[in-house]
C-alpha cells in the first residue's frame, strides 16, 4: 500500500468536490428539503398527519440523503471513467495495487455521504420546525451507525458503478435505487409493516431499512425501531458483502 499515492488521489477527489460544492449541496439538499417540507410541515400543520410523524420522518430523510449521496458520488464517476472518458486508465497506472484505487473511491464516497447527512440534520430540523425531539445522548452509537451507513452507500455505489452500463443509468435508479428508498423504512418505521408480514421480512434484505432504523434508534429512541445491535450487525454483514462484490467487479473491469 502506497499511502502517499492513496492520499494524493483522495486529495484530488476532495479538490474536485470543493470546486463543485454549490451544485453538490443543491443536489444533496433539494430533495430532502422538499420531502421534509411537504411531509413534515405541510401535512402535519394541516392536520392530515400527526405532529409526531416528524420524529419518524427526519431520520429517514437523513438516511436517504446519505445513501443517495454516497451511491451517486461513487457510481456516476466510475460509469463515466470506465465507459466514456477512460480517465480511470491514468489512475490505474498509479504506484499501488488496483484494489486500493477502488478503496479510495469508497473512502471519498463515505466522506461525501457523511457530509450530506450532517448538513441535512440542522437544515431539515429548521424546515420541520417545532415538534421534533432529537436526542444525542448516544453519540458513539450514532457515529457507528453513520459510518456504517456511509460505507453501505459508497460500497453500493462501487458495486453499481462497475456493473451498470452508461445506457442503463435510468434503469439503475428506477429498478434499484427507487425501490430501495420506498421500501427502506425511511418514511415509516419497520414496525408499520406488521400488517404485511411477507413484505416486512422481505425488506430486511434492503440495507436502507437498517440505515433508517439505525438513525431512528439513535436520534429518536422513543419511536419504535429495530434494536441497534441488530442494525449494526446487519450493516456490518451487508457492507462487507457489497464491498467484496464491488472490489471484485472493479478488479475485473480494470483488467478488461
Amino acid at each position: 500500500m502506497n499511502w502517499k499515492t492513496f492520499y494524493a488521489l483522495l486529495s484530488r477527489d476532495g479538490h474536485v468536490a470543493r470546486r463543485n460544492l454549490v451544485p453538490t449541496l443543491v443536489q444533496n439538499l433539494l430533495q430532502p428539503m422538499l420531502l421534509t417540507f411537504v411531509f413534515g410541515r405541510v401535512l402535519t400543520a394541516s392536520g392530515m398527519m400527526q405532529m409526531g410523524y416528524k420524529n419518524v420522518l427526519l431520520p429517514g430523510i437523513i438516511s436517504i440523503s446519505m445513501s443517495l449521496s454516497g451511491i451517486w458520488a461513487v457510481a456516476m464517476p466510475l460509469i463515466s471513467e470506465f465507459q466514456f472518458t477512460r480517465e480511470i486508465e491514468d489512475r490505474l497506472l498509479a504506484p499501488m495495487e488496483t484494489h486500493w484505487l477502488a478503496v479510495e473511491k469508497v473512502v471519498a464516497g463515505m466522506i461525501q455521504a457523511l457530509v450530506s447527512g450532517l448538513v441535512v440534520i440542522p437544515t431539515a430540523w429548521l424546515v420541520v420546525g417545532s415538534g421534533v425531539s432529537l436526542s444525542f445522548h448516544q453519540p458513539l452509537q450514532f457515529a457507528v451507525v453513520c459510518l456504517l451507513v456511509a460505507l453501505f452507500s459508497a460500497a453500493g455505489g462501487l458495486a453499481l458503478g462497475c456493473s451498470i452500463g452508461q445506457t442503463q443509468i435510468g434503469l439503475m435508479f428506477s429498478m434499484v435505487v427507487a425501490p430501495m428508498m420506498f421500501f427502506g423504512c425511511a418514511y415509516y418505521p419497520w414496525s408499520a409493516l406488521a400488517s404485511f408480514k411477507a413484505l416486512q421480512y422481505a425488506v430486511l434484505l434492503n440495507p436502507m431499512v437498517y440505515a433508517s432504523e439505525g438513525l431512528r434508534g439513535t436520534l429518536v429512541p422513543q419511536v419504535p425501531h429495530i434494536p441497534i445491535l441488530a442494525v449494526i450487525g446487519a450493516l456490518v454483514v451487508m457492507d462487507g458483502v457489497l464491498l467484496a462484490v464491488g472490489l471484485n467487479r472493479f478488479n475485473r473491469k480494470a483488467v478488461s
